[in-house]
């Protein structure tokens, strides 16, 4: 019995300082982390970082440091670390390697919420697919089509292809073309067009609306209607106008031609 005694102070002696030096390095590392992740949390929030990102880096932060002290903790029980770092960082790199495509989504979801090109409730095309934004991730955006349907795009592929938000600015410009016959009043259906834009207060007096004529087609002549609206009024009164052009060029005897071609018969007389 007096030899287990022996030993286990010989033990002691020996790892005793060592055991509670990692635990206490353990311990302190723990409270030193919390307090830096506090304040990094802070300083995000102040800076008004997307809560998306925060939480983000503030976890990859704490398991960095968390590293750092059991690496730290096991080098003051005199194991050696070095192999430890060496195991770690083959890790990374195997990790790396196999995660590259989700590694760049995280990246592009990083640069998509720091510069933010769009935000949620935007209408935008982007990574092959439209639809409002409803929710940006680190690794993918979520998207609902006008039809409802939920549309899961990876970041990577947005930050690689062309982003067209069409809710960024606060005011639109509608494009709408009408044909009219030759035979009609050009100033006449001009006139309408210009006092339909006026009597719709959705319609901007600023930047002015542009109606002119745009072409001579091969069975109308076309005019472009060009009046600006705040950008949530755009489709109502996108759908209000065409509506109201329609109506009226029937009530005023203006014709809107489909398209028609003259047919010619020769008839061949016989030498």
């Amino acid at each position: 019995m007096q030899e287990y005694f022996d030993v286990i102070k010989d033990w002691a002696a020996l790892y005793g300082l060592k055991v509670i030096g990692a635990i206490a390095i353990f311990i302190i590392g723990r409270l030193v982390i919390r307090i830096i992740a506090s304040t990094f949390r802070g300083v995000l929030d102040r800076a008004g970082t997307d809560p998306t990102l925060t939480k983000f880096v503030i976890a990859l932060t704490r398991i960095a440091l968390l590293t750092f002290v059991i690496i730290a903790a096991l080098g003051t029980l005199g194991v050696q670390t070095a192999s430890f770092i060496a195991i770690i960082g083959a890790a990374g790199l195997a990790v790396g390697f196999a995660l590259q495509g989700s590694l760049a989504n995280f990246a592009s979801g990083v640069m998509l919420i720091i510069f933010r090109p769009m935000k949620v409730g935007d209408y935008v095309e982007a990574g092959g697919a439209s639809g409002s934004v409803e929710e940006i991730h680190i690794f993918n955006t979520i998207l609902k089509s006008p039809d409802n349907r939920k549309i899961i795009v990876p970041n990577g592929k947005i930050t690689s292809d062309t982003i067209t938000n069409y809710s960024a600015n606060e005011n639109r410009r509608i494009d709408l073309v009408f044909g009219i016959g030759y035979g009609d009043d050009i100033k006449k259906a001009k006139d309408i067009l210009v006092a339909l834009c006026k009597e719709d207060s959705r319609i901007l007096e600023e930047p002015a609306t542009t109606v002119a004529v745009s072409e001579l087609g091969d069975s109308s002549v076309n005019f472009v209607c060009r009046p600006w609206v705040k950008t949530a009024d755009y489709w109502a009164v996108f759908f209000d106008l065409t509506e109201k052009v329609k109506l009226t060029f029937d009530r005023e005897g203006i014709s809107i031609p489909f398209p028609q071609r003259d047919v010619h018969l020769f008839q061949e007389t016989g030498s």
